[in-house]
């Protein structure tokens, strides 16, 4: 027992930081207010985390992992509905780990690996919802060119990556708020989708519309 301790404490201190790193942006979390959150000396903490840069690459991590796994249902977007589901589960993974996308600019100018590792989260991101549009195109519920899908497919991944950077803007206070969760997962799943509005076989902009009325009721 004694030797799964350590493991325990490390993951307690990754719980806690991500909480912290959430609550209040990891600019404002220092390692002396983790570890007065645990109730554990500076020290012990230290000696699992070394830097906070640490910490941050290890959420990142998990966030990298857990990403790259669910970026790849892309491949099974078929209609409206699967897409609805599979950017409403994005945005439910980068709401988990919104630390990243409201301080995103700032993490990137220090911290040297997450500058090289979001640039593969951007292009992973960008092959899955190419891959959503290719089989949204051959399954008949959209009709795109070739030569807009590049751009649409950009379109939809910078609405991804910044739209929780625009809800905090909108409302500093209360955005990132737990309680705003859902409201906020719906409008990003939304206004991406939105962007296929043109491209949308009648039925399923329809089916769409039925969506998000169905969501926006469920969540008032």
């Amino acid at each position: 027992m004694a030797k799964k301790a350590p493991r325990r404490t490390a993951e307690r201190i990754l719980e806690v930081t991500l909480d912290l790193f959430n609550r209040f942006g990891e600019p404002n979390v220092s390692t002396t207010l983790i570890s007065a959150e645990l109730h554990i000396s500076p020290g012990n903490l230290y000696y699992h985390y070394p830097a906070k840069d640490e910490l941050i690459n290890a959420l990142f991590d998990r966030y990298e992992s857990a990403l790259s796994e669910l970026l790849n249902a892309g491949d099974s977007v078929r209609n409206v509905e699967d897409a609805w589901f599979f950017m409403h589960t994005l945005f439910e993974l980068i709401w988990q780990y919104r630390f990243l996308y409201r301080d995103l600019n700032d993490l990137l100018s220090k911290n040297r690996r997450l500058e090289t590792h979001f640039q593969w989260v951007l292009k992973n991101k960008t092959r899955a919802v190419r891959a959503l549009l290719d089989g949204m195109s051959r399954s008949g519920a959209v009709q795109i060119d070739a030569t807009e899908v590049e751009a649409t497919a950009t379109s939809m991944v910078v609405v991804l990556t910044y739209w929780l950077s625009y809800e905090y803007v909108r409302d500093p206070r209360r955005a990132l708020e737990p309680e705003n969760a859902q409201l906020a997962l719906l409008r990003g799943a939304h206004h991406v989708l939105n962007l296929l509005v043109p491209y949308l076989e009648p039925g399923q902009r329809q089916h769409l519309q039925s969506l998000v009325r169905a969501y926006a009721g469920s969540t008032a």
